[in-house]
């Protein structure tokens, strides 16, 4: 069956201000996030793109514009099932706050559990991801053969489930999986199961430099915005 390509955004403007963006229009991607979308027609130059899902959201569009330009022939597709976590009532707010909430622990622990206040659950952001990429993966194979590689462009809190379901692991564990500000996690699909061949790759090695953790070891909710 076909490779899955997915690319969270790049780094937006409510990744650096540590506000947890949610749905919220106008967010966009800072001066590095554009940078770091510019640099990923090279880095994927070696694939072959059967074509490309995105998000709805303005900053995984702007990620994936220098992709598009530089492959004419790239056809775009939007899917509102991998759209953001609806965070609800969340949406906005910052992170710094947000960690006093009790949900929070939750979110955390037990993210299985969890549900956003006027927003929606864990669990059903995962189930409509899956479905996406399920569907996508049947009608990839279909148009352009069992090797096919396509990308999509996403967020933190929906790559990284879907990365759990290729691992066969519990919603609960998926706060131990991180994905940086547009970096590639691969995931080859087979008739009897997915095989996870790339996680969170930004060929950026600095990155693992130890540095000072100030969240007591918490996951990163909406993905956070990277290394300094």
């Amino acid at each position: 069956m076909a490779t899955l390509i997915l690319v969270r955004h790049g780094r937006s403007t409510a990744n650096t201000a540590g506000v947890l963006a949610g749905r919220t229009p106008g967010v966009t991607l800072d001066e590095r996030g554009a940078a770091q979308a510019a640099a990923l027609p090279g880095r994927l130059a070696g694939v072959p793109l059967a074509l490309a899902v995105s998000s709805p959201l303005q900053r995984c569009r702007e990620t994936l514009e220098p992709l598009l330009a530089a492959r004419p022939g790239l056809v775009l597709h939007t899917d509102e099932r991998i759209n953001e976590c609806d965070y609800g009532h969340w949406s906005g707010r910052k992170l710094a706050e947000l960690a006093d909430e009790p949900l929070m622990e939750v979110v955390q622990h037990h993210p299985s559990a969890a549900a956003f206040p006027g927003g929606e659950s864990m669990r059903a952001m995962q189930a409509r991801a899956v479905d996406a990429v399920r569907e996508w993966n049947e009608r990839v194979e279909a148009d352009h053969g069992d090797d096919a590689a396509y990308v999509m462009c996403s967020h933190g809190d929906i790559i990284k489930s879907l990365v759990a379901d290729a691992l066969g692991m519990h919603l609960d564990l998926f706060q131990r999986v991180h994905v940086d500000p547009c970096s590639v996690t691969a995931i080859r699909y087979t008739r009897t199961r997915p095989f996870l061949v790339r996680l969170g790759d930004t060929g950026d090695f600095g990155a693992l430099a130890p540095r000072e953790d100030t969240g007591g070891g918490a996951a990163e909710v909406g993905g956070g915005a990277g290394a300094p």
